[in-house]
């Protein structure tokens, strides 16, 4: 894999993620907000 095809495949996944979230309920949300930010994905510090 070179970087275009690596950094298309990145594209692509952000898209098909932030298209699955856009139809999870609040609970749901809040339930994979608490899972990433326990395994430091999200920081609030930010």
């Amino acid at each position: 894999m070179n970087f275009s095809s690596d950094e298309y495949r990145r594209e692509e996944l952000i898209r098909q993620i932030e298209h699955a979230v856009e139809r999870l309920t609040l609970a749901e949300l809040e339930a994979l907000y608490y899972d990433m930010s326990t395994k430091s994905y999200i920081n609030d510090a930010l």
